[in-house]
């Protein structure tokens, strides 16, 4: 039955399992067999699996079982409480991937502090102002041993109550931090549960993307220890300890982001890769060609596919595109279990801004009220996302109502770039674009004009730029324009139009 496009559309019954999914009065759908919080979780797993391997490093680092995740996790709690880290304050962790960085996670849970991952990418500055905004008592700093005291375990934190923040770039240049609770986590937890087939003890997941985003936290590493798998860590990607750690990890279950894909397949070492113990590979926190994804079907073909898409704000995945329907590659499937999904301002073509509700759906925004109130409402969050939905609730992303670059998983927000371009040397103006790649999904494109009569050398624009924000932010395309940007009568620079005109075949390239 057709549906108008402004309606709400749930998951349908026959694409996930809905068992245990009721509505509250509120609205929401949640799952009524989760635990209480992430302690009780990790509990329980540890009483089912303890000599079980939880945790892992490649390249022949450290293992843990799930009895010395707990008990070394337990000591670096009581290792904060002994520093003066009290219920509630925040914890901010500056390290790589990596065995430390679950003990610092699990630690900081279990002392019941508020957990605030940093981007090992930030520059000092930016990295300051997530320390700073947070308000973190204390942080976990590479070349710093973790705390260490007499344990500590704190097991009565109710559902709602906050357990991380996550910070995420934002538009005016200042990030900011989604209030995630230990229901957002477990929410998202059992939703990737039934997306992936996962039964209990039965997952072994390679992380090759970073901690401190909610793919690699929340949708593999809390995953694995919901379901009592294990988790194998890369400390730092490289393609060919990606093909090794397959096959030496017997790898399961895969989840990453499209480029990493890209490279491995790529490889000539990929064919003599045994993949047999891979069973599900699944994708997202990018755009993802759909020839990439006929190109992975062909590579592990004894595996299921599924297409994950959702926002720090939704905890990770909003929706779920399963193996049955890899053919609709170019959509991000249909709403997870417990997720509800709508259009607002819905234009004639039939797309509008994307809502999602549900009990993954954060809070807000960490000491950022308007910014909560702007996109929060009545428990929908607004995404910043364009899209359609057909008649059989598949969910297709049009376009982007935020003025965001996704650069293989890493969000860059074009304004932020502009206003760090606007101090750069020689440059008049400047507009920064997504450029297509076929690994990245984008690649952050720069328009430049320079300005009258100075000179304008595009390597101390980069350079310049290095200094000021996040290498990966920097663009890998330098357009340098004769000509003022295109902009409207009430000056509006028209980006489509830049879009249509630029030649990124002949611009710079770093």
């Amino acid at each position: 039955m057709s549906r108008p496009p402004g309606t709400d559309r749930s998951s349908l019954g026959g694409v996930f399992d809905l068992a245990g999914v009721t509505r509250g009065p509120d609205g929401i759908k949640r799952y009524d067999v989760l635990p209480a919080n992430l302690v009780h979780m990790l509990r329980a797993s540890v009483e089912r699996r303890r000599a079980a391997e939880a945790v892992a490093e490649t390249g022949g680092g450290p293992r843990l079982s799930y009895t010395e995740l707990w008990e070394r996790a337990a000591r670096v709690a009581g290792g904060l409480r002994a520093l003066g880290v009290q219920r509630g304050d925040r914890v901010a962790i500056r390290l790589p991937n990596g065995i430390d960085w679950v003990l610092a996670f699990f630690g900081g849970v279990l002392a019941d502090a508020v957990v605030v991952p940093v981007n090992t990418r930030f520059t000092d500055e930016e990295a300051g102002y997530v320390i700073t905004d947070s308000g973190a008592r204390y942080v976990f700093a590479p070349g710093t041993a973790l705390p260490d005291g007499d344990p500590v375990v704190v097991d009565d934190q109710a559902p709602g109550d906050p357990a991380a923040i996550f910070y995420t770039s934002g538009t005016t240049g200042f990030p900011k931090g989604a209030v995630t609770s230990h229901e957002n986590f477990l929410s998202n937890a059992e939703t990737c549960r039934r997306a992936l087939y996962a039964l209990p003890g039965d997952l072994r997941t390679l992380i090759s993307v970073p901690l401190f985003h909610v793919t690699g936290c929340n949708s593999q590493l809390l995953v694995a220890m919901y379901v009592g798998g294990t988790a194998v860590i890369m400390p730092a990607f490289d393609a060919g300890a990606f093909l090794r750690a397959i096959s030496e990890e017997r790898i399961d279950t895969m989840i990453t982001v499209p480029a990493i894909y890209w490279l491995a397949i790529s490889q000539p070492a990929f064919a003599g890769t045994d993949i047999s113990s891979v069973r599900s590979v699944s994708y997202g926190g990018a755009p993802i060609a759909p020839d990439l994804v006929a190109r992975l079907a062909m590579a592990f073909p004894q595996a299921r596919l599924g297409n994950g898409f959702g926002l720090t704000e939704t905890s990770s995945v909003a929706t779920f595109l399963p193996h049955e329907f890899v053919d609709h590659a170019d959509s991000v499937g249909f709403a997870a279990p417990v997720c509800d999904v709508r259009l607002d301002a819905v234009l004639p073509d039939g797309t509008g801004e994307l809502l999602v509700r549900g009990p993954n759906v954060v809070s807000g925004y960490w000491n950022k009220a308007e910014a909560t109130a702007a996109a929060f409402s009545e428990g929908w969050l607004r995404t910043g996302d364009l899209a359609r939905i057909d008649d059989e609730g598949l969910v297709y992303l049009v376009d982007r109502v935020k003025d965001m670059i996704n650069r293989g998983g890493e969000n860059v927000y074009c304004v932020e770039v502009e206003n760090a371009l606007a101090g750069a040397p020689g440059v008049y103006e400047a507009a920064v674009l997504g450029v297509p790649d076929e690994m990245m999904g984008e690649k952050v494109g720069a328009v430049i004009v320079p300005a009258p009569g100075a000179a304008f050398d595009v390597t101390a624009v980069l350079d310049y730029l290095g200094a000021h924000i996040a290498d990966f932010k920097v663009p890998q395309y330098v357009a340098v324009a004769a000509a003022p940007l295109p902009r409207n009568p009430g000056g509006k620079l028209l980006k489509r139009r830049l879009r249509d005109e630029t030649d990124w075949s002949a611009a710079v390239r770093r």
